[in-house]
């Protein structure tokens, strides 16, 4: 039996990433009772269940991993510091920590530091920063695999102070303790914090001593900074980033090469997205939808649309971000019939549900062709509740088409899910002055003022070649 219950860990390891093989195996071992507990090998059914929880969760099923622990618990096999981690990984696929802390509590192992950090790894990716403060404050000597992932808790509750402080205190850093940085400032639309801090990495002398090199995740995380800085600069700052890339790594990856195209194509610099698009050699789905995205998002609706027909072409299948983009080339473009037809093989042959993000397209789309009747219509039968921005892309068709009447209505359905947002307020205000309802826009406005509503002053933005 021992021998038996050995060969059969050899295999699980073996094959811990073939589904089929790893099924197989598990079979064998209930049919042969190797997964009850043995007082003569008892650490043996503890390693096979920790091995096959750690394949479960290989295949992307952690509800079967949690299966196993249970039947673990059923059997009175013993979980170790081991047997953690992988369902603190499952755990969060499935956001339901709680016993699991209580099990580590109650089996001892809650000081063993590859389990603390698999709870501090789960909490920042929750974005529960109380608990995984806590978690972090208990050990007695945090990794960087631990400092990352609480810099990580930290810049998703907006604490880049802190963030900052703690990674100026760290004895050792990597690239992802750098990125975690860049990428928390620009999700907190600091664009100029993350666009700087990642100039100030370039000459840190952990780059410059190539104890780290910028990778991937943190391209992408830089460029998207570049996209959105106020003021100007980002298209510099992006061709410089480029220039990085092309002399340094030996080939553009998937995401390295679509965050260019995103950053070129949203500050309207086609050709160079364009450039970056023929240069790749492996093109998947977010590259194509990068690219569709830039070409309607600059007046050039047709050649979006010719792209999308080239990407089906190469058999490569739109996802909901692609109909997304080709929705609003057809709105743009003023294609309703096309852009109805797409939207409804987009359920029917592609087998995408739609969501919020497509009924706005094809508002849009409806209402930018003055069909107003029809976009009311359409939102009508809609399977869920219409967000601000699907009345949004209505109420923005009755101004440009003086439907007065259709206009309040919406807005103050808008006015009801968005009470704070001044664009609803000046919008419908702009309607009110252009049909001459001056007693009208004058009430609205002293509604502003009296919410305590300011109009976002607006800018200039010059970029320099």
């Amino acid at each position: 039996m021992s021998h038996l219950a050995e060969l059969s860990l050899q295999l699980l390891q073996k094959y811990i990433k073939h589904s089929k093989q790893i099924n197989q195996i598990h079979a064998v071992l209930i049919t042969d009772n190797l997964l009850l507990y043995n007082s003569t090998f008892k650490w043996m059914s503890t390693l096979l269940y920790n091995t096959l929880i750690r394949a479960y969760l290989n295949f992307h099923k952690p509800h079967n991993s949690l299966v196993l622990y249970k039947h673990m618990l059923v059997h009175q096999v013993p979980p170790n510091s081991h047997t953690f981690p992988s369902l603190v990984k499952a755990a969060l696929h499935l956001m339901r920590p709680d016993s699991l802390y209580t099990q580590v509590i109650k089996r001892g192992v809650l000081k063993d530091p590859f389990v603390q950090t698999s709870f501090l790894c789960l909490y920042a990716q929750m974005g529960n920063l109380g608990d995984a403060r806590k978690v972090f404050d208990e050990m007695s000597h945090p990794c960087i695999v631990s400092y990352n992932a609480m810099l990580d808790a930290l810049c998703k509750n907006g604490e880049m102070g802190s963030a900052f402080l703690m990674f100026q205190s760290m004895p050792v850093r990597d690239i992802v303790s750098w990125t975690s940085i860049i990428n928390g400032y620009g999700r907190n639309k600091c664009f100029y914090e993350a666009v700087e801090f990642f100039r100030i990495m370039m000459v840190h002398g952990d780059v410059r001593g190539f104890y780290v090199k910028p990778n991937e995740a943190t391209f992408v995380s830089v460029l998207s900074s570049c996209t959105n800085l106020l003021g100007g600069g980002g298209l510099c700052q992006g061709k410089q980033i480029h220039a990085y890339m092309i002399k340094n790594e030996s080939e553009l990856t998937v995401f390295m090469g679509t965050a260019l195209i995103a950053h070129y194509g949203k500050l309207g610099y086609l050709v160079y997205a364009l450039r970056v698009f023929d240069y790749m050699v492996d093109k998947q789905v977010c590259t194509w939808n990068a690219l569709i995205s830039s070409l309607a998002l600059n007046s050039m609706e047709n050649q979006a649309l010719d792209i999308f027909a080239k990407m089906k072409s190469r058999g490569v299948k739109p996802n909901e971000v692609t109909f997304v983009a080709v929705l609003v080339a057809c709105a743009r473009a003023n294609l309703v019939e096309l852009g109805l037809e797409l939207f409804e093989t987009m359920s029917r042959v592609s087998r995408i549900v739609p969501r919020m993000e497509h009924y706005g397209c094809v508002v849009d789309l409806l209402g930018r062709a003055g069909l107003l009747t029809e976009a009311r219509e359409f939102i009508r039968r809609m399977p869920f509740e219409p967000d601000a921005s699907v009345l949004g892309a209505l109420l923005g068709a009755c101004k440009v088409h003086g439907a007065i009447e259709l206009g309040n209505e919406v807005a103050k359905r808008i006015i009801e899910l968005q009470p704070l947002h001044c664009g609803r307020y000046v919008l419908l205000s702009s309607i009110y002055a252009e049909a001459d309802r001056w007693d009208n826009a004058a009430q609205l406005r002293n509604a502003m003022v009296d919410a305590g509503i300011q109009k976002v002053p607006a800018f200039s933005m010059i970029d320099s070649m």
